[in-house]
């Protein structure tokens, strides 16, 4: 078996806060569909199994002080239409982005990734999310989010009607058949009858079945809540444990949770978010590491704790402690984060700069030569702590090709990862298989 391998694109620069200030960063590529072209190109060179594109749908609207030095989100291609202009661009690699349940539609939904799926050969990947901040809520008529297991449960109906849209027809249902003059086999269409907590939906998908059967189901809920919906619903999850054995604890429980679904552990794949920075030694990498925290204006440093902690920090003095008043209880929004910035006040009572200077979202760094990071990620994958790796680079285009020039011939001489795509679709490429049609007779 060998490991998978996904690339994620928060920022079209690259993931680190201050990647767009670097010179060798893209800074001006977040609208440019030849610079999308270029990247999804490079990584199915390197033979990656899935380009995704992060979403939100909101700009930000206040702290504008603070966004205008973190442009977080700020001027970013709808992922779908993103997604369906690099189909023609590409082959083999797999193409996900992330569409919000609580602003969205099943019906719209389903339509939208079929029709990436059929344009693309079958290589959609439908990223679920609840959405995490109020800016979005306000932009469909909502003054916040609804609560968190609202969320979810809203969620959890939302991807049960999407899986029976996909199935409104049978594969062989569209027969073309001009001597008996029917374009499809009224037999084989199965319209949906849903009524839920939450949506109505009395009809069916009005194009044929996709070459997956159900574009892949990716999820990244890191609660409890969400971590319940991945059990019964996801073929994909990115998990951000911050070591390997944490790593292998959740991925351990989280598979177990299948079994109540009637689910074989084999049908998720969970690819661990991996942050690195590569250099031609251990002390290059570092550098440049440091190079891009010392970037971070203190605005953004402020500004970035302060939105995940759920909290104002502006008016707080930067080399002292953050004073435990100002501390929120428990989180509305991404409860992982909160709870990892959370761990390291406790154990480290740092000053507010040394804090965000510290702060890293999601996983930790990995920073050094690229024998180095092969050696990470074979250490993770042979002790079962992930399937693979949702990789992010501080800067882009450069720390991409730094892995796939360096780091992918790595992997592959220690027989870890594929040298050439052996599938087209992208369930192929992650040994998924592809989906009987339920509601066929």
């Amino acid at each position: 078996m060998k490991l998978s391998l996904g690339l994620l694109i928060g920022q079209a620069a690259g993931g680190h806060p201050a990647a767009w200030l670097h010179p060798k960063a893209n800074a001006a590529g977040s609208t440019d569909i030849a610079y999308f072209r270029s990247l999804v190109q490079l990584a199915e060179k390197g033979c990656f199994d899935l380009f995704f594109i992060a979403d939100t749908p909101a700009a930000r609207t206040d702290n504008l002080h603070a966004w205008s030095r973190f442009p977080m989100f700020m001027n970013v291609l709808e992922p779908v239409t993103l997604l369906t202009g690099l189909a023609g661009a590409t082959t083999h690699i797999g193409l996900g982005g992330t569409v919000s349940t609580s602003f969205s539609e099943p019906y719209n939904v389903a339509r939208q990734f079929a029709s990436l799926d059929h344009i693309s050969g079958g290589r959609a990947a439908w990223n679920v999310v609840t959405s995490a901040n109020d800016y979005a809520a306000r932009n469909f008529g909502h003054a916040t989010l609804p609560p968190h297991a609202l969320r979810y449960e809203r969620a959890g109906e939302f991807v049960d009607v999407v899986n029976e849209l996909w199935d409104s027809w049978d594969d062989d249902a569209f027969i073309h058949d001009r001597a008996s003059g029917l374009f499809f086999d009224p037999r084989k269409q199965h319209a949906v009858h849903h009524q839920g907590k939450f949506f109505k939906v009395d009809g069916a998908l009005n194009i044929a079945r996709s070459p997956q059967g159900h574009p892949v189901i990716i999820q990244a809920g890191a609660s409890d809540t969400g971590l319940e919906l991945a059990a019964r619903t996801a073929e994909v999850v990115f998990a951000s444990a911050s070591n390997p054995q944490d790593a292998k604890r959740g991925y351990d429980e989280l598979k177990g949770r299948m079994a109540k679904y009637g689910r074989d552990p084999d049908t998720m794949k969970i690819l661990a978010g991996l942050p690195v920075v590569i250099g031609s030694s251990q002390q290059e990498a570092e550098d440049r590491a440091q190079a891009l925290q010392e970037m971070i204006h203190p605005d953004v440093g402020r500004f970035r704790l302060g939105t995940d902690l759920e909290t104002d920090l502006s008016d707080l003095p930067l080399d002292e402690p953050i004073p435990p008043e100002r501390l929120p209880k428990s989180a509305n929004q991404h409860k992982a984060f909160f709870d990892g910035i959370m761990k390291i006040i406790r154990e480290e009572n740092p000053t507010l700069r040394q804090l965000y200077l510290r702060y890293e979202r999601g996983r930790k760094t990995i920073k050094g030569t690229p024998q180095r990071i092969a050696d990470v990620m074979e250490e993770w994958f042979a002790m079962g702590a992930a399937d693979g790796f949702m990789m992010q680079f501080a800067t882009l285009p450069d720390g991409l090709d730094d892995f796939v020039r360096l780091v992918v011939p790595e992997l592959q001489r220690r027989g870890l990862f594929r040298t050439a795509y052996t599938g087209t679709t992208l369930r192929e490429h992650l040994g998924l298989a592809r989906p009987a049609n339920r509601r066929a007779a």
